[in-house]
């Protein structure tokens, strides 16, 4: 590997959060004389954002940009994935996997922009992010310098962060006891870390304050709310007949399925590092949108496209969560995905209740379920009859081997 350079400006991946928060005074510390440009990338965080800039100059910015990228995220990065009906280990519905890549690129833009030497990220040397981040910036900027401080700096846990913090003066949003390891944005919220590290431990859901999108099942309303979401070609157009944008069709389902104690999940997962970690996800509108979108496509997509789609799913949730999101495999899928969801139109009615989604209603206009063929009643469309064939020849394999080893006994 060649010997890194002294970087003279340094684009910083900035949330405010603990990590970054301390480390624009470590990398004026650590670089005398360089300059450090914040970025933010705004996928859907709200009020976090606030007094960001303030923040970030106090602390040695030069400067702060905020970048709008929601509704590129939810339409380019969300619903491609919902479509695919990618899950991580069957629970996780990527909210953070899908947000890195987006956020990387676009501190991989403005860093060529600015003639930057080197960009910084905060993310642990345990952790997923650094591979999501790392691996966006090489897709975009092959040859600029990476620094990540939790690999080299003596800080040995987010204590040590908070006492760095304390000693140079810079403000916090949390304390030792409220210090979860968190992940926001329009798709969802993750909770890792202090008590939730035990898997012995239940989540305190009705904690005041633990949650944040919704409230726990207990606390849902004792009356279901019914919902119908749109569809055309795999992608949610409309809620309740009323058509908007993709970031608000998340926003609308964010607000019912929260309410109704809908998208809370525990979850142990197996990290890209090789370590398991445990962690609690709040994602009521994707829940939502997921089973929704997997009702409609037992309606409009065959068997067999549905099972091989069904498969490749589990190699897109992978490709997600490892990072692998620019890469010549995922824009393949895609376009296997994109065709199997030309019929994937119609609407889908749902009732919410306390922590459960129950399918309410199929429509489409490209259903692939015939009433009159499925029916019990009289029809003219299927002989019965017919079956007693089918099953002698799908069975000849089964009664052949039978025969040939009752003739070797």
């Amino acid at each position: 590997m060649a010997e890194q350079k002294m970087p003279k400006k340094i684009v910083l991946a900035y949330s405010g959060g603990l990590d970054t928060s301390i480390i624009i005074p470590w990398l004026k510390e650590t670089y005398p004389g360089c300059e450090v440009i914040a970025v933010s990338g705004d996928v859907g965080q709200g009020t976090e954002l606030d007094g960001l800039e303030e923040k970030a100059i106090k602390t040695g910015a030069s400067k702060l940009y905020i970048e709008d990228l929601t509704d590129e995220f939810i339409t380019d990065y969300v619903f491609p994935t919902v479509k695919a009906g990618a899950v991580y280990e069957g629970k996780y519905l990527l909210g953070t996997s899908f947000a890195r890549p987006i956020i990387a690129k676009r501190i991989a833009e403005i860093a060529i922009r600015e003639g930057a030497d080197a960009i910084c990220h905060g993310c642990t040397g345990k952790g997923n992010d650094q591979v999501r981040f790392e691996l966006t910036i090489k897709a975009f900027a092959p040859d600029m310098q990476i620094i990540a401080p939790w690999r080299v700096w003596d800080l040995r846990s987010r204590d040590d962060e908070i006492d760095y913090a304390e000693a140079h003066d810079i403000p916090l949003k949390i304390s030792r006891e409220t210090n979860y390891s968190k992940d926001k944005n329009l798709w969802h919220i993750s909770h890792e870390g202090l008590d939730l590290e035990d898997p012995a431990n239940e989540p305190q859901y009705n904690k005041p304050g633990f949650l944040e999108l919704g409230v726990s099942p207990e606390q849902a309303p004792d009356t279901p709310t019914y919902v119908t979401i749109d569809f055309e070609k795999g992608v949610p157009v409309a809620v309740d007949g009323v058509r908007m944008k993709g970031s608000d069709i998340v926003r609308k389902l964010n607000a019912l399925g929260g309410a109704n104690g809908i998208g809370i999940t525990d979850i142990v997962e197996n990290r890209l590092v090789g370590m398991k970690s445990r962690g609690v996800y709040e994602t009521p509108g994707g829940t939502i949108l997921y089973y929704a979108h997997d009702a409609l496509e037992t309606l409009c997509l065959d068997k067999a496209t549905a099972r091989v789609k069904q498969q490749l799913a589990i190699q897109y949730a992978d490709l997600v969560y490892n990072g692998q999101w620019f890469t010549p495999l995922r824009e393949a899928l895609d376009a296997f995905v994109d065709s199997t969801q030309q019929t994937v139109n119609g609407t889908v009615k749902l009732k919410l209740y306390k922590g459960n989604i129950i399918t309410a209603g199929l429509t489409s206009p490209d259903t692939l379920y015939d009433e009159e063929v499925a029916t019990f009643d009289e029809d003219d469309v299927y002989d019965q009859k017919d079956s007693a064939g089918f099953i002698n020849l799908f069975g000849l394999p089964i009664k052949v081997k039978a025969m040939l080893d009752q003739k070797r006994k």
